[in-house]
């Protein structure tokens, strides 16, 4: 690491000089249980000529003076502090996390890894995902947005091989810290092509880091498009929201006999068709299907269309607790609709990205829409995000992805 970065590092890190935010009396038991963040109603009253500017690390201390930690400060945010680990500058910490999936990059089974998944690795609002030595930052809090430079030398620093760190602006969520919306940044190193081949087990997949959805592909479900491929031989699939095409041609290339995918994004779709050409398995027959889900599956159910394994990763229903209700009616109607269309013994791997979805409400909506639909399954399996996601265990929030691989028993 360059002296460079070190130096600005503690700078944000460790400044003798730290401004102090103080608790609201009882406040504080959520920070002593581990929690990262302070919400804008625990802080007492601030000083105006003691306010800390919009990303500065703060001292956190209880009512009582007593010190807590350190914490970034985000003035536009309900989230008014996120906690940071104590003993570490940022790029140590970057560091730690990049250490901790040096597993994945020894097995040799993919090269496209997430190296830093924010609160659950100490570095708030940070998300780093690496692409065949090309490394994508999302910076969603701004204490990481404040650090984007020592961020940015500590992943060329510590990512495998890396060729080049560069920076998503286009995050909704970087609004509510009061963060600009930007174009695409490179910020170190060699700018990335415009599709990037991964490879993940038996199939290659072609991202495009600059306008694909989240960083460019859905990492966290690498552990779930595996047990979808290992049930799939001989299958008819039904690929719902498929994307660039993860779950069928995982089942593409595990035997399926048809894969029907199933997209409103005819972009999409086309990224799809270029990553079958990737995957060198032949007999399965290929179908790509430019429609809204919702209306694709009621003209299946009116056509009287049956599958063998159905498919349902959906986008986000709910990004905040009040959408939940709303959300559920939809996760309700569009697994009602799949259960009716699968063929007796016919798999049905359901999941969730709604962080404000718990796991009970989920799995009781799901419930309930097979008890609709007239008929009985058994729970094969359960999924959540793959092993280079962990949660903080005092932050249950991480916990943000849910499925579950069901089968039909009549």
């Amino acid at each position: 690491m360059s002296s460079v970065s070190r130096k600005a590092s503690t700078r944000c890190w460790r400044n003798k000089d730290l401004k102090s935010i103080t608790l609201k009396a009882g406040r504080e038991r959520s920070v002593l249980k581990g929690h990262p963040w302070i919400f804008s109603g625990a802080l007492a009253d601030i000083p105006e000529d003691a306010t800390p500017i919009s990303g500065e690390t703060v001292e956190v201390c209880d009512a009582k003076g007593v010190k807590l930690g350190l914490g970034w400060y985000s003035p536009a945010s309900q989230i008014r502090v996120r906690m940071l680990p104590l003993g570490d500058d940022v790029s140590s910490v970057v560091g730690a996390a990049v250490g901790r999936r040096a597993d994945f990059f020894a097995q040799g089974y993919t090269n496209a890894v997430r190296l830093v998944n924010a609160e659950s690795d100490g570095l708030p609002g940070v998300v780093a995902d690496y692409y065949a030595g090309f490394v994508v930052l999302q910076l969603t809090s701004a204490g990481a947005d404040a650090n984007r430079e020592v961020i940015a030398d500590a992943l060329m620093t510590f990512a495998p091989f890396c060729r080049g760190v560069s920076e998503r602006l286009d995050l909704k969520d970087r609004e509510k810290e009061g963060l600009r919306i930007a174009e695409f940044e490179n910020l170190r190193g060699e700018e990335p092509p415009d599709e990037i081949e991964i490879t993940e087990g038996p199939c290659k997949f072609l991202v495009d880091v600059r306008k694909g959805h989240k960083t460019g592909f859905y990492l966290d479900q690498r552990d779930a498009r595996m047990l979808v491929g290992s049930l799939a031989n001989g299958c008819e699939v039904l690929n719902c929201f498929s994307y660039t095409g993860g779950f069928g041609l995982f089942a593409r290339a595990c035997g399926a006999a048809k894969v029907s995918q199933v997209d409103i994004s005819g972009e999409a779709l086309a990224m799809a068709k270029k990553n079958e050409h990737l995957v060198h398995m032949c007999g399965t027959e290929m179908e790509y299907v430019e429609a809204d889900v919702f209306e694709y599956l009621r003209k299946c159910r009116d056509s009287g269309r049956k599958f063998d394994m159905i498919v349902l990763d959906p986008p986000k229903f709910a990004a905040v607790k009040s959408q939940v209700m709303k959300a559920a009616r939809g996760y309700k109607d569009i697994n009602l609709l799949a259960m009716k269309l699968l063929k007796p013994n016919g798999f049905l791997a359901t999941f969730s990205c709604s962080g404000a979805m718990t796991s009970e409400l989920f799995d009781k909506v799901v419930s309930e829409a097979a008890v609709d639909a007239g008929r009985s399954f058994q729970i094969v399996t359960r999924t959540r995000q793959g092993l280079d996601h962990p949660t903080l265990l005092s932050f249950p929030e991480g916990n943000y992805l849910k499925g579950v691989i069901l089968r039909a028993v009549n």
